[in-house]
């Protein structure tokens, strides 16, 4: 491992062989944070004298939602959704299933979904017919990670976060079979398990 404090972290919160499984530091948690106000920003301008209604997709974007939320300097209201279109796989199988929908009605509403990583798109492609298809005014989507050169589908995004490339990645949200949400960074998983 390449960051002796991360390396320090993980061990304490996971021992020895969690911390041998992180490889480099793509993001740090400054990083991040500088990006995530940024983001805040952007979409206070763009939405001044509007009430967006935040909708994090479940599980990985709750840290990331969370951040943001605390950034934007207008009124928001927040929801979440939980959807599944990689069963127990590492790629998406491009069958999205809803786990948990929705509690509010977006008619007229302003959605922006705030994703933790795009990957092929394919579930955000879904998800944003679906909220199209609740009479929302607007749906937009805001993204921590994209990662570079894995889209199937061309899928516009106002708000990026980061474009990474195609490693696997933990931390800030994302996690390997429920592990390593908890650090402070994005970094490159490098055990075994997550072969795509």
């Amino acid at each position: 491992m390449s960051d002796p404090y991360i390396s320090a972290y993980t061990e304490r919160i996971g021992g020895r062989a969690a911390a041998d499984k992180i490889g480099r530091v793509l993001l740090s948690e400054q990083q991040i944070r500088q990006r995530v106000k940024e983001l805040g920003e952007e979409i206070s301008r763009d939405y001044a004298g509007k009430q967006p209604l935040l909708v994090a997709v479940l599980r990985g974007a709750f840290v990331f939602m969370a951040d943001l939320a605390r950034e934007i300097e207008l009124p928001v209201e927040v929801d979440f959704m939980a959807v599944s279109s990689y069963g127990h796989a590492k790629t998406s199988s491009g069958v999205v299933r809803i786990l948990k929908d929705l509690d509010e009605d977006l008619t007229d509403r302003h959605v922006i979904v705030v994703e933790d990583i795009i990957d092929s798109g394919l579930t955000l492609s879904y998800l944003r017919r679906n909220l199209r298809n609740r009479e929302a005014a607007s749906v937009e989507v805001c993204a921590l990670l994209v990662r570079e050169g894995r889209q199937k589908v061309d899928e516009e995004l106002k708000y990026v976060g980061f474009e990474i490339p195609p490693d696997f990645v933990v931390g800030y949200g994302l996690d390997v079979s429920g592990k390593f949400r908890n650090l402070p960074c994005i970094a490159e998983y490098t055990g075994a398990g997550h072969e795509e």
